[in-house]
């Protein structure tokens, strides 16, 4: 198992910029994914941005590309989303996942809410 602990949510005016961590812990080192969703009030959780543990090109939603970048702490067993230039429709329960090697079960963390104020 994989348990996985989110800090870094909070109040934000729109315009500013939020650090989110994703601390992991457990089997790391059998971990082949990782990645930041959300869920908004009223509306399914989204994909934001994903990466692969051990290396390669993250991906992106769309919606935050240009804005929000991840990237992860291999020693520290931990993942971070760096988020600028917020806006209003960025408010939203903040979720990180992982995946481990040879498994389609994804584990979540409990979430960290971030509010961007207009």
């Amino acid at each position: 198992q994989v348990q996985l602990v989110e800090s870094g949510g909070g109040l934000v005016q729109a315009g500013g910029s939020l650090s989110l961590s994703c601390a992991a812990s457990g089997r790391t080192f059998d971990i082949r994914t990782m990645g930041w969703f959300r869920q908004a009030p009223g509306k399914e959780r989204e994909f934001v941005a994903g990466l692969r543990w051990r290396g390669g090109d993250p991906n992106y939603a769309d919606s935050v590309k240009g804005r929000f970048t991840i990237s992860r702490d291999y020693a520290k067993n931990t993942m971070y989303l760096q988020m600028n230039s917020l806006k209003s429709e960025d408010t939203a329960v903040y979720y990180c996942s992982a995946r481990l090697l040879e498994s389609n079960y994804d584990y979540w963390g409990q979430g960290t809410q971030v509010t961007v104020s207009s």
